[in-house]
């Protein structure tokens, strides 16, 4: 069985209800159910979560709930794998045998349909663990620089600051959207940034993350452009 976890708890403090907050017109949310259902490579579509606000939003849109979260996995420092692993066991107590599990997270309103079915499709088809998202920083991390005490810059790798870009090997950073596991990798907490995992790379232009009110007005600008 293919299983899809959105984790979504109640508690976000940066962005007041970030979870269902209207993003272009529908609570955020709502587009990670949308696109999960829309792949139709998912036999249930589970948010977990331990506010009744969410679960009536996520269950109108056509999501499952079965079981609110636990208060010690809905603060603030809980790690993403420890709500996955608490839902894969639920549904293993419930008598679900689960092969694959897909962490959708809930403010990804870039995700799309077919980039899940690709995550899947690589990961069937491969000896790894995990497969997730991941896109290519827009400036050479190598050329970075810090302010230091006195507020002077400085380079933290001076050996590449003469470098041309080009001469630089390009990098990636996670994209925050999915993450395909095989149950095991979730329930024995394997190390998913490693080479046990499957990248799926996406564009620039399909990658925000959303953590401040400038990330919000950002990616609402971009989903306008890009009408998705």
């Amino acid at each position: 069985m293919n299983v899809a976890i959105i984790p979504a708890r109640g508690g976000s403090k940066r962005i007041k209800k970030k979870n269902i907050r209207l993003f272009c017109g529908q609570p955020i949310i709502t587009y990670s159910i949308q696109q999960a259902i829309k792949s139709g490579v998912f036999d249930r579509i589970i948010v977990s979560t331990d506010d009744d606000e969410i679960a009536t939003i996520a269950k109108s849109y056509g999501a499952e709930v079965p079981f609110k979260r636990p208060k010690e996995l809905s603060g603030d420092i809980v790690g993403t794998v420890d709500v996955v692993n608490h839902a894969v066991n639920w549904l293993q107590e419930n008598g679900e045998s689960v092969d694959y599990i897909c962490c959708i997270y809930a403010t990804a309103p870039f995700v799309r349909a077919k980039d899940i079915k690709i995550g899947l499709e690589r990961l069937v088809t491969s000896e790894k663990i995990f497969s997730f998202t991941v896109t290519t920083f827009p400036f050479p991390i190598q050329r970075a620089l810090r302010i230091n005490n006195q507020e002077q810059l400085e380079a933290i790798w001076p050996e590449n600051i003469e470098k041309r870009s080009q001469d630089l090997e390009e990098t990636y950073h996670d994209a925050g959207q999915f993450y395909w596991g095989k149950s095991v990798g979730f329930l024995e907490k394997y190390s998913m940034f490693s080479s046990q995992s499957i990248p799926i790379i996406l564009p620039r232009t399909i990658v925000q993350d959303i953590d401040t009110e400038e990330d919000w007005s950002r990616a609402e600008l971009m989903f306008k452009v890009l009408n998705l």
